[in-house]
């Protein structure tokens, strides 16, 4: 895929993200519509991918954040912490993730290891899997609606790296800058792009390492971007957004 396909893809998820969430699902499908006059098939058809059918039909029931926390409490909060800020390296803060980001990853982890848009992980496979789907609407419900505790960047010599890398991207590579989709300050963009702002810099160089690898591939655009960048930039941009806020 080239670069500048990778870069109509997020552009297109991005658009009919915010189109689905603030003007419905028949805003998302005109932009789909002149996405696909422009001729980017490409873009056209990831804006269909990212956008789960509920979502598209405009459909989700309310969602309870009181049954969420209930789950939360009994099951996530030993790695999560209670109020998804975790504090442990390896287990990622998920307060404040947007709402749709936390219903896909957790649809994406319960779906089968062979099945090629599922997010494999061993742990957290199995207990998305008792989950419903109003299960995971009701934790992500709640967590989206905890405030995330800031981070820090740590490492002094690469932040000027981190920050290109965040904000310009690496042009000659193909690399969009990451502030495209993940927004200015970090914030996430909902269904496809999470929050990145104060996350543990060890646990974002372990998912760009991931999509690199081929390890976790439930989203193309980063898959490709992944398979970009070099280590020391991996671990200069994750520690840069960790101090991000």
């Amino acid at each position: 895929m080239t670069a500048s396909a990778i870069h109509s893809i997020t552009a297109a998820c991005a658009l009919a993200a915010r189109a689905a969430v603030t003007a419905g699902a028949t805003t998302a499908r005109a932009i789909t519509a002149r996405v696909v006059t422009t001729g980017a098939v490409a873009a056209a058809a990831a804006v269909v991918a990212c956008c789960p059918p509920a979502l598209a039909q405009g459909k989700l029931p309310a969602a309870d954040p009181g049954k969420g926390q209930q789950i939360v409490g009994g099951v996530c909060s030993a790695c999560h912490g209670g109020d998804g800020n975790s504090t442990v390296n390896q287990f990622p803060k998920i307060a404040g993730q947007p709402t749709e980001y936390i219903v896909k990853q957790l649809t994406d982890l319960a779906k089968p290891a062979n099945d090629k848009s599922a997010r494999v992980n061993a742990v957290m496979g199995a207990f998305a899997a008792t989950l419903s789907a109003d299960d995971r609407r009701n934790v992500a419900a709640y967590l989206s609606a905890q405030k995330p505790k800031p981070g820090v960047a740590r490492v002094k010599e690469t932040l000027d790296l981190g920050q290109r890398i965040f904000r310009a991207g690496i042009p000659e590579r193909g690399v969009p800058a990451c502030a495209g989709c993940h927004g200015p300050a970090g914030a996430g963009i909902p269904i496809q792009y999470p929050r990145l702002s104060g996350q543990w810099a060890e646990y974002t160089t372990s998912q760009l390492v991931a999509f690199r690898d081929g390890t976790r591939r439930n989203q193309l655009a980063m898959t490709q971007i992944g398979a970009r960048l070099s280590d020391p930039e991996m671990k200069a941009v994750a520690d840069y957004v960790a101090g991000l806020h």
